[in-house]
């Protein structure tokens, strides 16, 4: 069952539960009214009686009554049946009746049948242990609520109807974007076209699902983009390494008139254009897990971390020294991506910083800031320092992806962080990452 059916299908519904319920209301309403009516009248019709003794016996005597209550019957009704002899009885008298006469009942109402038609009826005490009962058919009455009964059920069937016929034509109306977007994706699936574009003409809950689907375009889009560029990019930066090692690799394959010393330089030279091409190859996987953390989200202790980290890069290079200056934070995130990235700029600093001055690390309030007093950064390479295999004019005579900067604001990213650098007063470059401190867990 389609959307649009479901929509009318709840919206007869609706209507039939309000229909039913105000009908039965309404019936209920007129049939009180109408029996109150007829009741009225037989108490009415009943004050109006006169009870007198002749020497025929008892008569009942009625005034003549207003128009329309012709069919009204009355009888003297006695607390004993051998008061008054064998008198006939028109309407049917039941004990209650008699108790009534007797004094021992109040006056009241009830419906009895006679001849096979309802009558209503009612009784009060007239003189002591006699009572007058009277009685009024409620033909009229049962044929004004049938008739009743059939113009609701009319009313019923066509408001049913109508709703369900109004409830297609607003589900239709409703349903236009979603039916648009639903086109406008099926167009984008067959197609594969993410430049395509929901157009949004209001603000209600519709409009604000095409402009959701329109950004989630836009993200494929550029997602897309990215990984078109990685690939070309990955492939660029692959070609150069990997074109070094068949060539080398080719030269000791015909070593018979290489020197040793050659043939040892050309062995030293494919490691080291391994290593170099296993780096990339392992800053590539980095870069196309899309910051996806393969481990744990912890908390971590951000300065216990950088100090490892250090440690590490110290023994690397020791030729480096190191201003190291930590305060106590605790973080969320991955401890091996945070590490990646707090080393990555820690090799940064190494490769430009002079043996003579030391790298400046400091960890205080969420931020990691790292401060080498090398050559500096311009301007126009700190806007895209960061990106994916981008070298600057200084950079591209040295070893490196290109990848290492991109990492780092990749996992800031993914931390809900920012990476940021900036040139440092006396010289060098500052890189920082500034993470979300644990407020809950924070340590002072």
């Amino acid at each position: 069952m389609s959307f649009r059916a479901r929509i009318a299908l709840a919206a007869a519904g609706a209507v039939a539960v309000a229909v039913a319920v105000l009908s039965i209301a309404t019936y209920v309403i007129a049939r009180d009214v109408l029996y109150g009516q007829v009741d009225r009248t037989l108490e009415e019709r009943a004050n109006e009686a006169v009870l007198r003794n002749t020497p025929a016996g008892f008569v009942i005597r009625l005034p003549a009554g207003p128009l329309g209550v012709s069919g009204t019957f009355a009888q003297i009704v006695s607390a004993a049946p051998t008061d008054l002899g064998p008198t006939p009885e028109v309407l049917p008298v039941s004990e209650a009746d008699r108790e009534v006469a007797a004094g021992r009942r109040p006056p009241g109402h009830r419906t009895l049948e006679l001849q096979g038609l309802p009558v209503r009826a009612y009784v009060r005490q007239l003189a002591p242990d006699f009572a007058v009962l009277v009685a009024r058919p409620l033909t009229e009455v049962n044929e004004t609520l049938a008739r009743l009964r059939t113009i609701l059920v009319a009313i019923a069937i066509m408001g049913i109807l109508g709703a369900a016929l109004l409830g297609l034509l607003v589900a239709r109306s409703a349903l236009r974007p979603v039916r648009r977007l639903t086109t406008t994706a099926e167009e984008i699936t067959q197609t594969a076209d993410l430049t395509r574009r929901i157009d949004v003409t209001g603000d209600d809950e519709l409009n604000r699902l095409a402009a959701t689907v329109n950004e989630m375009l836009a993200s494929l889009e550029r997602s897309m983009a990215a990984q078109r560029n990685l690939v070309a990019d990955a492939s660029h930066e692959l070609r150069t390494p990997l074109t070094s090692i068949r060539t080398n690799v080719e030269l000791l394959a015909r070593s018979e008139g290489v020197e040793p010393d050659d043939r040892r330089q050309m062995a030293e030279d494919v490691v080291a254009q391994l290593e170099e091409l296993t780096g990339l190859v392992g800053d590539l996987v980095e870069l196309g897990r899309n910051g996806q953390p393969d481990d744990a989200i912890e908390d971590v202790r951000l300065d216990v971390l950088v100090a490892d980290s250090v440690a590490r890069v110290r023994r690397r290079a020791p030729a480096s020294s190191f201003d190291v200056s930590l305060e106590p934070t605790l973080v969320r995130g991955s401890p091996a991506r945070l590490d990646r990235a707090v080393v990555n700029l820690l090799d940064n600093a190494v490769a430009w910083s002079p043996p003579d001055e030391p790298i400046e690390v400091t960890v205080s309030d969420g931020a990691v800031v790292v401060r080498d007093h090398g050559p500096g950064i311009a301007e126009e390479d700190a806007e895209r320092v960061f990106d994916r295999f981008y070298r600057s004019a200084r950079a591209r005579g040295r070893p490196g992806s290109g990848l290492g900067l991109a990492i780092v604001r990749q996992v800031a990213d993914t931390h809900g962080g920012t990476a940021s650098v900036e040139s440092a007063a006396g010289g060098g470059a500052r890189f920082r990452i500034d993470l979300p401190v644990d407020e809950l867990s924070a340590i002072s």
